[in-house]
């Protein structure tokens, strides 16, 4: 029995719980998703992954500039790409060759400020937009016929916004590439316009209007086209990824996001396309947990979260979809355990999920401790508590709360310190009725 006892509290806080000679750099490296975000990902949204990444210890801050470099080299942030350059080559002296294509930048900038002012002063003007209908054809007659707009004009925004945008100037490049899609008739660029706004709205983290443009993007996905399903599946692929931002930034988009994953179109997605998605949508039902604890949706979720891991476990699996597995499906609680402790490693590692580490460990020992008095009558607090990462003081206030909120019928033993469960049982009679409700649920379902 000892060498199937769980770590104590102490190694738990201290990491002596992981895997023999696994430091958290070591874990990190092991569970990293960058590659595989990487190909979904715009360049200027890979960014920022980056630049977390370099504010890890232990990862090579030479090997990560260098990627920083290559990354931007094509875009139009040439001073930025400079600064790069002299940082790797360890010189102050800047080539010719950037000074040359930031006049070149310069000299674009220019001309397309100069070219697109006369529309961006019509568009901008309220007496004129106040005669703009919904129907695009009809507004470019009118804007030909009253002030001279012409179909390259409308054009002209949309490349100006897309060089906005690889300058870095994330904002200008939103606005214009809004203007270009109010106006345009051409379905493919405004299409592609409505990805530039999003990405750009996303690195200047105007959440409110991120969630906008999901919607959006997800509209033009399910209605354009629906004809062609590899580009569905493609393109719910790249919004999944994109969505990851909002995801975990913005605290009001968290339901609406997982409802979204949970959607049989994009789930089917995740389990066809991205399986490693199944972390961020783990992390998040989890965490979830103490927004929406005991809701049918919330449930809903859990369930076909446990589903999903189970059918996906054979294609992908880290610590996060594995402490779903230890617990709802092996009910390994000792797994359940280990797993969350390397979890608690691999979200402190990840870009998105960093902040969510904290809450992740608090809600999963939550979700160990209902499962365990749940299925047991007669409660070791020493026990759970090592099994939780709590000293014995801490485990019981923590048992105490815990039965207080989820009003469990429980009763504490303070001299034995054990926690006594009364778990009643159904009779047949109500059993064969609650059976007999979930068959006419899915008959009336199908």
């Amino acid at each position: 029995m000892v060498d199937h006892q769980p770590p104590s509290a102490e190694a738990f806080l201290n990491g002596k719980g992981l895997p023999a000679q696994e430091t958290p750099a070591e874990i990190a490296q092991e569970y990293d998703l960058l590659p595989k975000l990487i190909p979904h990902l715009d360049r200027h949204l890979i960014f920022p992954l980056l630049e977390f990444l370099s504010g890890q210890e232990g990862d090579g801050t030479e090997e990560i500039t260098k990627t920083k470099y290559e990354l931007l080299k094509h875009t139009n942030m040439t001073d930025y790409v400079a600064s790069l350059w002299q940082e790797i080559n360890e010189s102050n002296e800047v080539p010719e060759e950037f000074v040359k294509k930031r006049e070149e930048v310069l000299h674009r900038l220019s001309l397309f400020t100069e070219e697109t002012s006369r529309i961006d002063e019509i568009i901008n003007d309220e007496g004129v937009v106040s005669n703009l209908r919904s129907d695009k054809v009809a507004n470019l007659k009118f804007l030909e016929q009253q002030h001279g707009v012409t179909i390259e004009m409308v054009d002209m925004l949309y490349d100006f916004g897309r060089f906005q945008y690889n300058c870095g100037s994330y904002a200008n490049a939103a606005h214009l590439l809004d203007q270009f899609r109010i106006l345009s008739t051409d379905n493919d660029k405004a299409a592609s316009a409505t990805w530039g706004k999003l990405a750009s709205d996303i690195l200047t983290t105007s959440w409110d209007v991120v969630m906008e443009e999901v919607n959006k993007v997800k509209e033009s996905i399910d209605t354009k086209l629906f004809n062609n399903p590899l580009a569905q599946l493609q393109h719910r692929t790249w919004l999944i990824h994109w969505a990851l931002f909002p995801f975990f930034n913005y605290e009001a988009a968290r339901d609406t996001i997982t409802e979204l994953f949970f959607s049989p179109a994009f789930i089917n997605t995740i389990q066809t396309n991205c399986p490693w998605i199944l972390r961020y949508l783990s992390a998040a039902v989890i965490t979830n947990r103490n927004r929406t604890r005991n809701t049918g949706q919330y449930q809903k979720q859990l369930k076909d979260l446990i589903r999903v891991v189970r059918q996906e476990g054979y294609e992908y699996s880290d610590p996060v979809t594995s402490f779903i597995k230890a617990l709802y499906i092996d009910f390994d609680f000792e797994e359940a355990q280990k797993t969350l402790l390397l979890a608690d490693e691999v979200l402190k590692s990840d870009f998105f999920l960093s902040s969510t580490a904290e809450s992740f460990v608090e809600a999963a020992r939550h979700l160990i401790s209902e499962s365990y008095c749940k299925i047991h009558e007669r409660i070791d607090i020493k026990d759970l508590s090592a099994r939780l990462g709590l000293e014995q003081d801490e485990g019981e206030k923590w048992i105490v709360n815990l039965i207080r909120d989820t009003r469990m019928d429980g009763k504490l033993d303070y001299q034995e310190g054990t926690v006594l469960m009364n778990h009643p049982n159904n009779s047949v009679y109500q059993q064969v009725i609650e059976r007999t409700k979930g068959s006419f649920f899915r008959t009336s379902v199908l």
